[in-house]
């Protein structure tokens, strides 16, 4: 796509779109989005709640457990999703940032501990663990 990095490239950052601000606000400032893949009907799989932060203007999200099956490893499989908060619903593309930049790994992990650290440790610590920082995909705005 014009305007973004080769993923594929060594030492390639992850894509970059503008969101629009209020856009942008309401999604990091939700406690939670929903996620869903599609078949390759186009069909809708089932919606699937996650937790959702904001770094550098940028939207993540992670799950605790990096796998294939799930909504994990079918979104990854189209590279695009349908996000839904509250009434606004957006199309996004997914690109999976797995362990290629410590800092911003550090940064989401900083992110997630702020906003969800009053569901206590057990909870946050969790996706905190390598495993789920290496299962961080970044939602492009489309």
């Amino acid at each position: 796509m014009t305007g973004y990095d080769d993923p594929t490239r060594e030492g390639a950052r992850p894509r970059t779109a503008v969101w629009p601000p209020e856009t942008l606000q309401r999604i990091v400032r939700a406690e939670e989005l929903e996620i869903a893949a599609r078949r390759t009907d186009g069909t809708l799989r089932r919606r699937v709640p996650i937790w959702v932060v904001g770094v550098g203007g940028r939207v993540y999200v992670r799950t605790w457990q990096r796998r294939d099956t799930g909504w994990f490893g079918q979104v990854l499989d189209s590279r695009r999703a349908p996000i839904r908060v509250a009434d606004l619903e957006v199309d996004v593309v997914v690109e999976d940032i797995g362990e290629r930049d410590a800092d911003l790994l550090a940064d989401v992990d900083a992110a997630y501990c702020t906003k969800y650290g009053h569901y206590g440790a057990t909870s946050v610590d969790r996706m905190l663990t390598d495993e789920a920082a290496a299962a961080t995909p970044q939602l492009i705005f489309e």
